[in-house]
């Protein structure tokens, strides 16, 4: 059976559950600017596009302003920078990595696949998280959201990956839990793999018909799905 040469992963919610420590960065901001908390499921429906993103959903839901207007307020950016001095220093304090995601991914490498990430969460808070659960030496490439100037469900990140080792869409398999990723994958070309337990907008991850759905990490092998 042919394998994948190149594994890319998504991170919140497929790698790592940083849901908790999101929250808390979300919540330091809105308790600096006198405005009342979100709760830890609001939080973890609006993960997927970007922490940026999220922060405007949660100042549209607590000020009960459209997503729209928020997004184009003069206040926003002082929100923001708030909220980046909070989530650097929540980073990697009350986030986990998933059940077997350290022991596969080393499996995978001892088989020669090459491994990647490619996230909306950005650069800065991308590498801190990585680090702080010792997964950096694992990845070959690590795309962020930041990174280029677009960010999933745009392909370019995967199709950067791709053209970096001349690999075609047949070798390539992304691993991911959102339908965000599902549609990334499929407008790269490449197979794509859904696992259950991440944060999907709060709606199954089957409903994106990924090739493949799988309930735990370590299910994840280098052999195609086909």
């Amino acid at each position: 059976m042919s394998r994948f040469a190149l594994i890319l992963f998504d991170l919140d919610g497929t790698l790592v559950e940083t849901a908790p420590e999101i929250a808390d960065a979300v919540n330091d901001t809105l308790r600096h600017f006198g405005l009342p908390a979100v709760s830890q499921q609001q939080v973890n429906d609006w993960i997927g596009h970007g922490t940026l993103e999220l922060l405007i959903q949660a100042l549209a839901s607590v000020q009960g302003q459209p997503v729209e207007v928020v997004r184009a307020s003069d206040g926003l950016p002082a929100i923001a920078a708030e909220f980046k001095l909070h989530y650097r220093a929540r980073c990697g304090t009350r986030s986990r990595c998933y059940p077997g995601v350290k022991d596969t991914l080393l499996r995978l490498r001892a088989q020669g696949i090459r491994l990647g990430v490619v996230t909306n969460k950005e650069g800065a808070y991308t590498e801190v998280v990585l680090d702080a659960h010792g997964l950096s030496p694992l990845f070959d490439v690590v795309i962020s959201g930041d990174t280029l100037s677009t960010k999933k469900p745009d392909p370019q990140g995967i199709r950067l990956c791709m053209a970096r080792w001349a690999l075609g869409a047949n070798e390539v398999l992304f691993v991911g839990d959102s339908s965000i990723d599902v549609a990334t994958a499929r407008q790269a070309g490449v197979a794509v793999w859904a696992l259950t337990y991440g944060y999907n907008m709060g709606q199954p991850i089957e409903n994106s018909l990924p090739d493949r759905v799988l309930s735990q990490f370590s299910a994840i092998d280098g052999a195609k799905a086909w």
